[in-house]
């Protein structure tokens, strides 16, 4: 692609490397730019470098945050008897923007994967085991990927709870095996966590 401006050719670069965005769509985004006020566009620049500056991690249930916890964990209206357990946070969006859920959550930070090279020390397991022993949770609600990964992490934690006076269900199976959640249309995520099953009855555990 020939750009008549290093300048420009270095900021279409730059927006192409995020996911999803190629070089001609990248360089309509600059054009944009370009035809803004200056004003408005050091305004776009100054907001992203100040979220990459300042944003930080929920100390209790590491979701992304302004402040020391989330706001999703400063809401007093929500279900502290019900925590659901997600990968990241862009799955707490997708179940929050169901409408169909009032707990809290946990995020791990990924899910056990021997061949990644990930183990349960590098998740948000203990502090997850820590909070359902300092929490009124009754319910836990495995909210992760149906993929073999997803499972075998939901596994690895039941067995990290079993003597703990919890119920622990998970999402239905509407969500297509190896599917991820950020991917679902928020009606059939929405069913699916209005429908949760008993754990007991979700998979076949791993061997």
């Amino acid at each position: 692609m020939e750009i008549p401006s290093k300048l420009v050719s270095d900021a279409v670069n730059e927006f192409s490397r995020l996911p999803g965005i190629g070089k001609k769509t990248a360089l309509r985004m600059v054009l944009h730019l370009l035809q803004r006020p200056v004003e408005e566009v050091t305004h776009f620049s100054a907001a992203i470098q100040r979220m990459r500056a300042e944003i930080t991690y929920c100390i209790r249930c590491h979701n992304i945050a302004d402040a020391v916890l989330c706001h999703l964990c400063n809401d007093p209206h929500r279900d502290e008897n019900l925590l659901c357990v997600v990968e990241n946070f862009r799955d707490v969006i997708a179940i929050e923007n169901t409408q169909q859920y009032r707990g809290r959550y946990h995020i791990l930070g990924g899910v056990i994967s021997p061949v990644d090279g990930i183990g349960p020390e590098k998740l948000n397991i203990e502090t997850l085991l820590c909070r359902l022993q300092a929490e009124p949770v009754k319910e836990i609600v495995m909210a992760l990927n149906p993929t073999i990964e997803g499972d075998t992490t939901i596994f690895y934690i039941s067995k990290k709870i079993k003597d703990m006076p919890l119920k622990l269900t998970a999402i239905s199976r509407g969500i297509a095996f190896g599917g991820e959640l950020e991917f679902v249309d928020e009606l059939t995520l929405g069913r699916s966590i209005h429908a949760r099953l008993p754990y007991e009855n979700y998979l076949v555990h791993p061997k």
